[in-house]
Order: C-alpha cells, then structure tokens, then sequence
C-alpha cells in the first residue's frame, strides 16, 4: 500500500490506514532519512490507540513505553546505538515479543534482531515536501542492503 501525504492534517487517517494494515502484527519498522516524519508519524498512531501518555521521540532513552486500552505500546529509537550488543542489554526481546505494538525508528542499527513477521513503513520525501509512504508485510528488498 502506497500512501501520500501532502499535510500534518492527514495524518490521522494516515494511521487509521496503516493500523489497519498491520492488524495483528505488532511490530512496525519505520524506515526514512532524518527529519522525514517518523516520529510525527509513530505520535499519530500512539494517539489512535488512544495512548494516555504524551509520546514523545526516545532518542536518549532508546525506548519509550506508553499505555493504551489496547496494552502498552513501544517506541524505539536506535539511531545512537553503536551496535547491536546495547539492544540486546536493553532486552528487547521482551518488547518484540511481548505482543504488544512495538514502534521502530532506525530499524537498520539492529538487522540482526529484527523478527521475522514485521510490517515496514518507509517514508520518502517528495518534490513538494509531500510524503510517499510505503507499507508492507516483511522487510522490502530495497532495505535487505541496509540491514545485512
């Protein structure tokens, strides 16, 4: 599914789409150069699950944890782990696994540790400042290069 965005303003049924998507899959990589929206993004979709807290980018802290009616939800951020090793102490295991919605920014930093049943999402910047976001079961092949 291919989604384009020309306004903050259609965001929220951006989300609804893409939580649509994703269904029963838990856990969503988001893949796109700095400063494309990811975050924005991951806020939206912590808002249509209702989240009670304020969500916010965990680029200090790693990984962010909020709770909606739906159980909790991770946000991740790897974009300052060095290597592999410091997800692994951070246990993320428990997170991937927990059956709880698991936001992934920087997806690349960890390729090793990805599960198998992920949904993507890339965002590509426009011409116009537009987004073109890609959703898809699996890791696309055009992001295997970056991972492995």
């Amino acid at each position: 599914m291919i989604l384009t965005v020309n306004d903050i303003s259609e965001l929220p049924d951006v989300a609804k789409k893409i939580l649509l998507f994703v269904a029963d899959d838990r856990v969503v990589l988001f893949f796109a150069p700095m400063g494309a929206g990811k975050t924005t993004l991951i806020k939206e979709l912590c808002k249509q699950l209702q989240v009670t807290d304020q969500a916010a980018s965990p680029t200090f802290s790693i990984v962010n944890e909020y709770h909606s009616p739906q159980g909790n939800v991770y946000h991740f951020d790897f974009y300052r782990l060095k290597e592999e090793q410091e997800a692994l102490d951070l246990g993320y295991e428990e997170y991937f696994f927990s059956g709880n919605y698991c936001f992934i920014e920087w997806p690349e930093k960890i390729p090793n540790l990805l599960p198998e049943e992920v949904v993507s999402v890339t965002i590509e910047l426009g011409e116009k400042n537009e987004r073109k976001i890609r959703i898809q079961k699996g890791i696309p092949s055009s992001h295997l290069s970056e991972l492995y």
